[in-house]
């Protein structure tokens, strides 16, 4: 949209997990196109400024050491509040459920930096069947216009339903550089994301049931099964720290050379999708990384609808949800033959 009396920057803040931050980038597009310039964009985490650093849809990113934060804890909500008190007309846009802890820290910052409450929408969960898919809700969320402004000056433009993550050339030379080392160059690499972040918080391991884990000796059959079938490929084994120990258990039930357990940085794993065969995970935050870089997926799910939370993947990247609601409660009802079919069913990535 040519720039214009009508242009204007907007505002998103949005303290998600991984996934959660991946899913904004069709609301960001779409917010960007319609005002005219490209967004700002407030979140948590270090995933943030990984993920849209180099978004062409996205100006400027701050990220809060986590997403419970105190208000004016730490000099980045100073900073925040800073350019928000210069943010002139802007609107805002809170990807928050209005009545949660953080919306109450992020109206107080609000306040705190002047911004009328007139510029500014919160998301409401108003789905009339509770099966409208995530990125759905968030694109019908920013067609919508703040009081402060007249919605015909904004007109809606259309955006891309599915999520597009953008690979800097740095992350790039790192992963080549990582899978010359190993002696990995020219062979189909095989992505696995067992756990999630679910599996590693304290709340839940204080409760008995984690719905999203699928058993390590399900894991290691279909490994076994997946190297029977494509035995020039590497499968590479994805998780953070605090999941190390369950990947390090899953190589060794393999006892396969070609499996191997990594820790990888979020950028090289970014870049590592840009050259993967395939990829198969249960719901977690690295699933929606691989569906918006093009990665054939097939996801696991447990108590949770793939309706609402499926990986959408870029044009022609199919992404095959299993399990879920009402069938399967916990993803250790899905069988590994069912898993195995699912992952040879995926077209060969080129």
């Amino acid at each position: 949209m040519p720039r214009s009396a009508a242009t204007l920057r907007p505002i998103v803040i949005r303290f998600g997990r991984l996934g959660d931050m991946v899913l904004l980038s069709p609301l960001l597009q779409l917010l960007s196109r319609r005002y005219g310039m490209p967004c700002w964009l407030i979140g948590s985490g270090p995933w943030s400024n990984v993920l849209y650093r180099a978004d062409d849809h996205v100006a400027r990113v701050w990220s809060l050491r986590g997403r419970h934060t105190p208000l004016l804890l730490g000099p980045t909500w100073w900073r925040v509040i800073w350019a928000l008190r210069h943010s002139a007309n802007s609107p805002v846009y809170v990807c928050e459920v209005a009545g949660s802890g953080r919306t109450r820290r992020i109206r107080a910052a609000l306040a705190l930096a002047g911004v009328s409450a007139q510029r500014c929408l919160f998301l409401a969960e108003d789905a009339e069947d509770g099966s409208e898919h995530r990125i759905d809700g968030l694109l019908r969320f920013g067609r919508q216009t703040p009081a402060a402004l007249q919605a015909a000056d904004h007109p809606c433009t259309d955006a891309d339903p599915a999520p597009q993550i953008k690979v800097r050339h740095q992350y790039r030379l790192e992963r080549d550089a990582w899978i010359r080392a190993r002696g990995w160059d020219g062979r189909p690499l095989v992505l696995i994301q067992p756990g999630s972040r679910q599996a590693t918080r304290r709340r839940w391991r204080r409760q008995p049931v984690n719905d999203k884990a699928w058993p390590p000796l399900n894991w290691s059959e279909l490994l076994r099964c997946m190297h029977e079938s494509l035995p020039e490929a590497r499968f590479v084994l994805c998780g953070c720290a605090p999941e190390q120990a369950l990947l390090r258990r899953i190589c060794l039930m393999t006892r396969l050379d070609a499996v191997a357990a990594v820790d990888l940085p979020l950028g090289q794993l970014l870049a590592l999708c840009e050259v993967a065969h395939s990829m198969v995970s249960v719901d977690s935050g690295p699933a929606h990384v691989a569906a918006a870089l093009g990665v054939p997926l097939v996801v696991l799910f447990g108590a949770t609808s793939p309706r609402h939370w499926l990986p959408r993947g870029a044009p022609g990247a199919p992404v095959i949800g299993l399990g879920g609601p009402p069938k399967v409660s916990h993803v250790d009802q899905i069988s590994v033959p069912e898993v195995f079919a699912a992952w040879r069913s995926l077209p060969t990535r080129h």
